[in-house]
C-alpha cells in the first residue's frame, strides 16, 4: 500500500517537529519547509533525514499528490506554499485538526490552562509509561524516557494531548485546543495571556468557557477549585458532565526535598516542588483514577517523576549551590515558580532573572501584569532585547518601563546579555540559588558558564 505524504509549512516549530517525527516513525512520507530552524529540532529533523535541503518557502515542494498539508502558526497568511496548497484545493489542516482526524476513534485527554499544563501532562504519561500502559500522545516538553514530544499511532486506544488555547494557523483563528473535542478535559488555572490574539482578560476567559462548554455528553470536566475564575466555570451546571474539582495535594518540606503525604499516613518523596507543582500533581493523578490508574500506582510511579525539560529544571548543584532553568515567561509561572524555589530553599539567598520574550510580556500596555510577581526573591533581574521587539513588530519598551511595571525599586534590569552574565557571576560571591526563567534564550546566555562560576564562585 502506498504511503501518505504530508508536507509541513513551518516543520521547524517545537510541535511540529514533532509530530512530523511521530508520522515518519509511522511510514509517511514527510518533507517539509520553514524559514528558520533551531535547535534542538534542526539536529532532531537532520537525524532522521527530514531536515529540509534549504531554508526558506518554495511552492514547488506543493504538488497535487501530497495526502495533507500541515500549516504550522509560524507560517504567515500569505505564505507562498499555503498559497499552492489553497490553489490546488488540498487538504490543508493545522496540526491540532490534524491530530483529531488521526483520533477520532480513540478516547481523547485534553490537559489544558495558563500554567501547568505541561507538567500534569507530563506526570499523566510518566504513570501510565511506569504502568506499561498503550497510548499515544502530545506534549509541550522533552521528557526522559520518550523519543519524542508526540506518539500518533493507529493502535493505542487513549492519547493524551496537551492542549493550548493559540490560535490553530494563520488561517483558523480559533483555539488549538477546541479541535480535539475531548472526552476528558482539564483546566489547570487562568492568567492572562497571548494578548496580541486576546487583547482584553474577558476574551481570554472565554475561550476556557468555550471549551467546558463543547464537552460531549458523559464528558469529565476536571479543574482547579482553588482558582477562582477556573471554579466559576467547572462549577457551572452542565448536563451530563461530570465534575471533578481539585486542589493542590497535601505535602511538607523535610531539608530541601517534598515529600506528598497520603491519606494513608505515608510519606512519598517526590523530585519536583511548589504549590503549584502539588496542584499539578493533584490534577494528574484526578485523570489517572480515570484510567485505572489507582492511588497506589499513582504514589509508585510519581516518585521516579523529575520533571518536563526546563520546568524548575537542576542545571547544576554542588555544596549548596544550585541552578535552576524555568520556562515560566508569564506572570502567574513566575510568580508560582519564584515562589515555589523560596518556599524550598527558605533560608538562602535566591537570584531570580526573567526574560521578556513573547509577545505578551513585550507589550507595554501587559507589563503591568508583572507587580509583585518576583517579590520572593532576593535579587530580581529582568532582561530583554530590542532585537526581538523588532523582530515581532512591537513598539519598543525602556529600562525605566520595565522598573515601572514591576514596582520594585531595586530590580536589575539588561539589554545586553554579556552584562547580564557578568551580572550573574558576580552574584555567586553571595548568592546560593539562581532561578533563570525564559521561553527564550536569555540572549543565548551560556548557562554552563554560569554553572561553572556556581561551582567555581569567583573571589571578592
Amino acid at each position: 500500500m502506498k504511503s501518505k505524504a504530508i508536507h509541513f509549512i513551518s516543520i521547524g516549530g517545537s510541535a511540529m517537529h514533532n509530530l512530523a517525527l511521530a508520522l515518519h516513525q509511522q511510514g509517511y512520507l514527510v518533507t517539509g519547509s520553514d524559514d528558520e530552524i533551531y535547535e534542538p529540532s534542526r539536529t532532531r529533523l537532520e537525524q532522521s533525514g527530514l531536515l529540509p535541503a534549504q531554508i526558506g518557502w518554495f511552492p514547488e515542494n506543493i504538488h497535487a499528490d501530497l495526502d495533507a498539508v500541515i500549516v504550522g502558526m509560524h507560517a504567515r497568511r500569505d505564505n507562498p506554499e499555503l498559497k499552492k496548497a489553497l490553489e490546488l484545493k488540498l487538504p490543508i489542516f493545522s496540526y491540532p485538526e490534524y491530530i483529531y482526524q488521526q483520533s477520532q476513534h480513540k478516547q481523547r485527554i485534553v490537559i489544558a490552562g495558563s500554567h501547568g499544563k505541561t507538567t500534569i501532562t507530563s506526570i499523566i504519561l510518566h504513570v501510565l509509561k511506569h504502568h506499561n500502559r498503550v497510548f499515544d500522545y502530545l506534549v509541550g516538553a522533552q521528557l526522559e524516557g520518550f523519543e519524542t514530544m508526540a506518539r500518533l499511532t493507529p493502535d493505542a486506544p487513549v492519547i493524551v494531548i496537551e492542549g493550548d488555547e493559540y490560535a490553530s494557523s494563520p488561517i483558523d483563528a480559533s483555539p488549538k485546543f477546541l479541535h480535539y473535542k475531548p472526552h476528558i478535559a482539564l483546566i489547570s488555572g487562568i492568567a492572562w495571556d497571548h494578548v496580541n490574539i486576546y487583547p482584553t482578560w474577558e476574551e481570554y476567559v472565554d475561550q476556557f468557557e468555550f471549551l467546558a462548554e463543547a464537552m460531549p455528553k458523559a464528558g469529565i470536566l476536571v479543574f482547579d477549585e482553588s482558582d477562582d475564575m477556573l471554579d466559576v466555570i467547572g462549577q457551572k451546571e452542565r448536563p451530563d458532565i461530570v465534575k471533578v474539582p481539585y486542589e493542590a495535594h497535601p505535602s511538607e518540606i523535610v531539608d530541601g526535598r517534598t515529600y506528598l503525604l497520603t491519606n494513608k499516613g505515608e510519606k512519598v518523596p517526590v523530585f519536583v516542588f511548589g504549590d503549584h507543582n502539588m496542584k499539578n500533581i493533584a490534577g494528574a493523578m484526578a485523570i489517572c483514577d480515570r484510567l485505572g490508574i489507582t492511588d497506589e500506582l499513582f504514589y509508585e510511579a510519581i516518585g521516579t517523576f523529575k520533571g518536563a525539560a526546563r520546568r524548575l529544571e537542576k542545571v547544576v548543584e554542588k555544596e549548596g549551590r544550585i541552578l535552576f532553568r524555568d520556562f515560566a515567561h508569564a506572570p502567574s509561572k513566575v510568580e508560582a515558580s519564584t515562589k515555589a524555589v523560596r518556599q524550598q530553599f527558605p533560608d538562602r539567598k535566591l537570584v531570580a532573572a526573567v526574560e521578556l520574550h513573547t509577545y505578551s510580556s513585550l507589550n507595554k500596555a501587559f507589563l503591568n501584569q508583572y507587580k509583585g510577581c518576583l517579590d520572593d526573591a532576593d535579587v530580581a533581574v529582568i532582561y530583554f532585547d530590542s532585537h526581538t521587539l523588532a523582530i515581532k513588530q512591537l513598539p519598543s519598551i525602556s529600562v525605566d518601563d520595565v522598573k515601572s511595571a514591576f514596582e520594585r525599586p531595586d530590580l536589575h534590569v539588561f539589554t545586553d546579555s554579556t552584562q547580564l552574565l557578568e551580572f550573574l557571576i558576580a552574584q555567586t560571591t553571595t548568592a546560593e540559588v539562581f532561578l533563570l526563567m525564559s521561553s527564550g534564550t536569555f540572549g543565548n546566555l551560556n548557562f554552563e558558564l554560569v554553572g561553572e562560576h556556581l561551582l567555581h564562585p569567583v573571589s571578592n
